[in-house]
Formats: C-alpha cells, structure tokens, sequence
C-alpha cells in the first residue's frame, strides 16, 4: 500500500507537467468502446479492421515495390540504375513519413475521416497515372509522388486510431491492423506479375488500382474517431523534446528504416543474377511479406506480456544477424529460409513502433503527433536507405548486404539505449 501511494504524486506532477506544455481541451478520457472488464468491444475491433485495410493499401503497396524495381530494371526504365530507380519507392516511403508532421495533428484534431476520403483518391488516381506513364518522371510524379502522399494520409491513422479504442491486447490490436502491410505484399505482387505477360504493364497497374479502390471501400464506411477523445489546442507537443527516451527511439528508428527494407527491394534481382529458380523468383518478395505476416502477429501477442521495446529488440536484432547472414548464401533453399526468417523477425519492427511510443507516451491523446515527431525522422531513413544500397551494389553484392545488417545493428544499440533511459539497467521490466 505504502508503494502504491507514493506513486500518485508523481503522476499528478506528470499531468500537470504535460498540461503547462500542451494545453487540451479536456473531455472524458481513457480508451473509448470498452467494456466494463477493459476489454474492447466490436466496434474497436471494426477499427483493427478498418486500419488493417489502410495498411493493406499504404505499407502493402509500399512493400510490393520489389516487384516494380524488377519490371522497371528490365523493362521500361532498363537504361536507368537501380539506385535511380529505387528513389521512386523510396520517395513513396519518404512522405509516408514525411507528411506525418501534417497528418499527426490532424488526426489529433478528429479529421480521420477526410483523412481517409483524400488518401484514397490519391493512391488510387497515382496508380492510374502510373499505368499510362512509360517516361522516369512520369512514375516518379505518378507512383512516387501521388500515390507517396495517398500512403500518407492513411499511416497516422491506421496506427493511432487503435490506441484509442484498446486498452487491453493493444499491441496485439496494432500487430494485427499491420500485418495489412504483409497481405498487401503477398497479394499484390502475385497478382501483379501474374497478370503482367497477359494484359501489359497498363492494365496490370490498373487492375491493382481497381482492387485498391475496393479494398477501401470498409475503412471508408467504419473508420472514425472515439466519440470521447482529448482534442490537442496546439499541434505540438513540446514535451517530447524532453523526453530523450523518445528522441533516442526516434534515432533508432532512422538506422532501423535505413537498412530494414534492402531485401525488400534487392532480394528478387540479386536472385536473378544469381541464376536461380526463373519460375520461383517472382515469388521470393511474397514468401518474405508472407514471413513478416507472422512477424507482425507472434511477437505482438508476446509484447502484451513482456513490453513492446522489449520484443522489438530482441527481434531487431536476429533481423541484424540475419543480415550479415545474407552474404553466405547462394542457393535458392538459402534464399527462401533466408526470407522467412528475415520477413517474421522484421516484421515487428513496423508494428511494434507505434507501441513503443505509446508506451513512453504521458498521454495517448496526443499520440498522433508523436507518432508524426518520430516518423518525421524516420522519413530520411527510409528515402535513402534503398538508393545508397543501390550505389553500394555496383561494387557487388557483400556491400549491400553488410551495410543492410549494421544500420540494423546500429538500430538495435540506440533502443537499448532508449530503454535504459526509460527504466534504467533494470532488465526484468516490462516495456
């Protein structure tokens, strides 16, 4: 009793510091739609489903671009370097990131709904663009910059939504909003590269934007905003530039960002000139979006019973291993194990983020915003991460990969260091 009562002063002094920081307007709080025991009712649950299709169409999309780099390297864009082509997706994944800055407060503001309304228009128009594009710049402006801010418009909410309707099972709430990411990079390419040989590259784009458009359909009908929720006066929240736990996890997600995603773009034609399996290649970038499916599931439902940091290191760091491990193999075995167990162990790295910060968060509320703070950072990981991987490869491949394993490793020491900043040396904690 005497432990639990001296906690008190400090979450008051915790509330009235964030208070004199970041004003509010203050309505009924906690998680909204629970029920009486904390558990989340249906109509948080058709928010895990209305986020898990805004992950299928932004993080989905943005994983299938492996197979893009493929049929641009030997199609269209053949007179261009990989590097050049890899800014494309890269740009994606940048204002995904980027925009978040914008998209955060927003949200934070209760505008979820028109959120979602101008992000599909714009990926689904984007990928029409692109369709019809057969110059660079075309599909830069059409796949890179328009279909870049659609995914945009979607993240911020497919992540903070959920925080506000669960307070039990959150991180296997958020684990199962993002394995949308993982369907969309099974499906997609699959059905893309399917199709390619019989309609063209133009109807095969299109047909994506046509099944995109459907699949939007559910979060445009159930998504929107707890009926009680705090609603920020300003947009920023100051106290996360005192929060050095935070501002450390955000360093370890720009190293995390830079390397995590290489196999996801290269792993296909580093196959290819390894003259592997030709019928067995179009699938190595589904089988490893297949692999994080399961990432974003099992360790999420771990990280309810141990702490999200702690399981996004342990598994950040076999997701390191693995890719020095990358430079030994040869084999078409090698490469599909090395797929599955690099998709499952970086799958987390995704999912578990949004956790995290809401774990060292001092009011969920305003998580939309921190969720932008973090990712604004982020968003220069992920724009140059593919294309110094792409210069790297015209070396050879061993630079690739070993670069791709130590901005991993380089993520993995910063989060351990966010960690003991958070709770000190003290291992046996949950976070």
């Amino acid at each position: 009793m005497e432990h639990k009562t001296s906690k008190e002063p400090l979450k008051a002094s915790t509330a009235r510091q964030y208070s004199s920081d970041f004003d509010v307007e203050q309505m009924p709080s906690g998680p909204a739609s629970l029920k009486d025991n904390g558990s989340p009712t249906t109509t948080a649950w058709l928010q895990c489903a209305g986020a898990f299709f805004l992950f299928l169409n932004s993080w989905g999309l943005i994983n299938t671009f492996g197979a893009f780099q493929t049929i641009y390297q030997e199609g269209i864009l053949r007179n261009h370097t990989p590097s050049s082509i890899s800014w494309i997706g890269s740009f994606q994944s940048f204002l995904l990131f980027f925009c978040g800055l914008l998209v955060g407060p927003l949200f934070d503001a209760g505008h979820v709904v028109p959120l979602v309304y101008a992000g599909s228009f714009l990926i689904v128009f984007g990928m029409m663009m692109t369709s019809i594009s057969y110059l660079y710049w075309h599909i830069f402006l059409g796949q890179g910059l328009l279909v870049g801010l659609g995914c945009a418009c979607f993240f911020i909410p497919s992540v903070a939504i959920l925080p506000l309707y669960f307070k039990k099972n959150m991180a296997l709430a958020m684990g199962i909003a993002a394995s949308g990411s993982s369907i969309g990079g099974v499906m997609y390419p699959i059905l893309f590269q399917r199709i390619l040989p019989q309609i063209g590259f133009g109807w095969a784009t299109r047909t994506l934007a046509f099944v995109m458009l459907g699949t939007l359909m559910i979060p445009l009908c159930i998504t929107k905003m707890p009926p009680s929720t705090t609603r920020p006066k300003h947009v920023m929240d100051k106290t996360v530039f005192k929060d050095y736990a935070f501002l450390m996890f955000a360093l370890s997600s720009v190293f995390g960002f830079i390397g995590l995603y290489i196999p996801f773009y290269y792993i296909q034609l580093y196959s290819l000139e390894r003259h592997l399996s030709i019928k067995v290649i179009p699938y190595l970038l589904p089988i490893l979006n297949a692999g994080s499916f399961f990432g974003r599931i099992v360790p999420n439902h771990i990280a309810d019973q141990i702490g999200s940091l702690n399981t996004a290191i342990v598994c950040t760091s076999v997701a390191s291993l693995l890719g020095f491990v990358w430079i030994g193999i040869y084999n078409l075995p090698g490469v599909i194990v090395f797929c599955i167990l690099y998709g499952f162990f970086s799958g987390s790295f995704l999912s578990l983020g949004p956790a995290v910060v809401a774990a060292l968060s001092p009011n969920p509320e305003a998580l939309g915003s921190r969720l932008s703070l973090l990712f604004l950072p982020a968003s220069i990981g992920v724009l140059i991460g593919n294309p110094i991987a792409g210069a790297l490869l015209e070396s050879g491949w061993i630079g690739l990969q070993a670069f791709c394993g130590t901005c991993i490793a380089m993520s993995v020491l910063l989060a351990i260091l966010a960690r003991i900043l958070s709770r000190g040396v003290r291992f046996a904690i949950k976070i």
